[in-house]
């Protein structure tokens, strides 16, 4: 059942990641995110924010189901 749920999180993920590259094709507004040392090269808003979204996702269904399993 844990395994089964990891897997459906990640093909969730993963679907939202290939939709989220279609996606930004034709974004033309490019930002750089300032990191505690560097800057990155400049990248798509919309990237930017469905890759935030995206990880948040997947590590709170990972850590959700991390925790209901402990529970057991």
């Amino acid at each position: 059942m844990f395994l089964k749920k990891i897997i459906f999180a990640l093909t969730f993920n993963v679907s939202l990641f290939l939709l989220l590259m279609i996606g930004i094709q034709n974004s033309s507004e490019s930002r750089r995110v300032n990191l505690i040392l560097k800057q990155t090269v400049k990248l798509p808003t919309a990237f930017i924010i469905g890759v935030s979204f995206i990880s948040g996702s997947l590590t709170g269904s990972t850590l959700v189901n991390t925790f209901i399993n402990q529970k057991k």
